[in-house]
């Protein structure tokens, strides 16, 4: 059974995002990340996004044209101020602008401030190993979790994000939230229609539950207790505090359109010739890949993987089977496509 091409799918989302304003090669920016997501088995960060995006730009929170400014201009660091624009774009311009400041500087930072949610964080770092740079992103998002011990929202998941080249042209790669899950696979769980796992969130009354809604509207827990707590906050002065950007409860998620997004990314490249040769980095990955993959197996557990080896599996059997998509996810595309007289052109393809 063939599922979605993803192909198709991102021309489906590019025609969407452009209908709704954002310029033709920053459309196709936008949906390639989404499709990625789904690709590498995260469609949580995927095109369920694409709707709650279009309402942004829709009510004017979100700019469609995306113009960042550059207020500090200093070597190796440069502040850029988004206006409000669209967050993959200033990622992505982030992630540039932070490996051309490596290649002169042997370090490049760069702090955005007033920007918007972008999606995953690895589309952006994962484009530093092949400039021959490591790649560091921060971002901070809405408040999802409890300080601890508290009760209320008040610290977001604040995603980071690495990656780092190997010799075999491929890259390892993190990216994590600090919660026990990202916020955006209780939303795809709702899509399913399926219960939640009791260690994710709590409800507002702070009592664990399994029911999607009541996560939503309740707290989410935080990875590996306090530390994730901790990891999250910090995240939070790199990417809120220090860019000059909202932090805190002064960040809103794409989960609304009422709101400015107020976001904040800092991206940091490192030039790795500038430590030592890049071959020789390369190598030293790779050995270190190869004591990971040797150790032997837990019981249960079929195979040993370097952080990134699994999204770049999902993506190969993807790219040959096809995407399978909740059916919530595509009914929503196809209101989308209804309210902005695009054609949808997914007819007939595969659920998940």
């Amino acid at each position: 059974m063939t599922g979605l091409g993803p192909d198709r799918l991102a021309g489906f989302a590019g025609a969407v995002l452009r209908a709704a304003g954002v310029p033709g090669a920053d459309a196709e920016l936008v949906a390639d990340s989404l499709v990625r997501a789904d690709l590498w088995g995260h469609q949580s960060h995927g095109v369920l996004r694409l709707g709650w995006y279009v309402n942004r730009l829709r009510s004017g929170v979100m700019s469609a044209r995306t113009s960042p400014e550059t207020v500090v201009d200093a070597g190796a660091v440069a502040v850029l101020d988004g206006h409000d624009g669209v967050g993959q774009v200033l990622a992505a311009h982030a992630a540039r602008e932070a490996v051309e400041r490596a290649g002169q500087h042997g370090i490049g930072a760069v702090a955005v401030r007033n920007s918007n949610h972008f999606g995953t964080a690895a589309y952006f770092t994962r484009m530093a190993p092949p400039r021959g740079c490591l790649g560091f992103l921060a971002t901070n998002a809405s408040p999802a979790m409890a300080p601890w011990g508290g009760r209320e929202k008040a610290v977001g998941s604040n995603p980071w994000s690495m990656a780092a080249p190997l010799g075999s042209g491929k890259q390892m790669v993190m990216d994590i939230s600090n919660t026990a899950v990202a916020r955006g696979k209780i939303y795809l769980a709702r899509n399913r229609g399926e219960p939640i796992p009791p260690d994710w969130a709590m409800t507002a009354a702070g009592e664990p539950t399994t029911d999607p809604a009541e996560a939503i509207a309740g707290v989410i827990a935080p990875m590996a207790a306090h530390k994730g707590y901790a990891i999250s906050v910090m995240m939070d002065v790199l990417s809120g505090v220090l860019t000059g950007s909202g932090f805190g409860a002064a960040v809103t998620g794409p989960y609304q359109s009422e709101h400015r997004g107020g976001c904040g990314h800092f991206y940091l490249a490192l030039d790795i010739a500038a430590f030592l040769p890049l071959p020789e980095f390369t190598a030293r990955m790779d050995k270190l890949v190869g004591e990971l993959k040797s150790n032997p197996p837990a019981p249960g557990t079929a195979e040993i993987f370097y952080p990134g080896e699994i999204e770049d599996r999902a993506e190969a059997l993807a790219r040959a089977e096809g995407l399978r998509l909740p059916a919530q996810t595509l009914a929503d595309l196809r209101r989308l496509a209804a309210e902005l007289d695009v054609p949808y052109t997914l007819e007939g393809d595969e659920c998940a």
